[in-house]
């Protein structure tokens, strides 16, 4: 695992250090508008629900499964224990339509196939949740499911360094802000995949990213998933 001091990332989904993208875009004098901009908006989702002690970890390389579960399932119960609530709910954001973005439906999909007892799913590759109906998404999870501790799956883009690690914190994500859009922030925990470098904004780049990479980070994710239930079942049992 990365150690907990966060890099310089730039998140598709949410601005977990804004210090850090507010040094790097004093850099960028050839693009200042655009970073100026975004970094507007990447300050106002910031100040809406900060992202704590963001972990990191390669799922390229020896992952640390066991680690990745025992860290979310701290964060779920600390959710739990603070917020009243008695239920877990995996939110995949993403879309089959490009690889880039095919995270969070991959991860659930393969969720759906382990048929989870302890846990719902939402958004897997026959249906997907993305940019066109999140709102919708939303809205029926605070209508059936108001009292579970939501954990927002997405693909995220940052350091090149960094590509094909998976990070995991407390916090909402807001997807869409690396593709120039603005959507609603959602979650309780936040678990991304880093599928590419922040240098570019152009959405193109999703299409360009090596499918083993994706397949790689969702594997990796499920088993660390899976791994939690397996620790809910042996706390049951004791």
């Amino acid at each position: 695992m990365h150690n907990f001091k966060t890099p310089s990332l730039y998140y598709k989904n949410s601005p977990y250090q804004p210090e850090h993208f507010q040094i790097r875009s004093r850099a960028r004098h050839y693009n200042e508008f655009w970073v100026d901009n975004l970094d507007m908006k990447l300050w106002k989702t910031f100040s809406i629900q900060k992202r704590e002690d963001i972990a990191y970890y390669n799922t390229q390389s020896e992952f640390e499964t066991e680690q990745f579960a025992r860290h979310l399932n701290c964060l779920i119960c600390q959710e739990m224990e603070a917020k009243g609530k008695d239920g877990v709910m995996f939110l995949c954001i993403g879309t089959d339509r490009s690889t880039g973005d095919s995270l969070g439906p991959l991860v659930g999909h393969k969720l759906r196939g382990r048929r989870l007892k302890g846990a719902a799913v939402i958004g897997t590759l026959d249906k997907p949740v993305h940019a066109m109906n999140l709102d919708l998404y939303a809205r029926y999870i605070r209508l059936h499911y108001p009292d579970y501790v939501i954990v927002a799956i997405d693909a995220s883009v940052g350091s090149p360094d960094h590509v094909g690690y998976a990070t995991l914190g407390r916090g909402a994500l807001q997807p869409g802000l690396g593709v120039s859009k603005e959507l609603e922030a959602v979650g309780d925990i936040a678990i991304t995949g880093i599928v590419g470098g922040a240098g570019s904004r152009d959405p193109v780049m999703l299409q360009s990213v090596r499918l083993s990479i994706v397949m790689k980070m969702a594997d990796c994710i499920c088993e660390g998933i899976c791994l939690v239930e397996r620790l809910w079942e042996n706390a049951a049992i004791i």
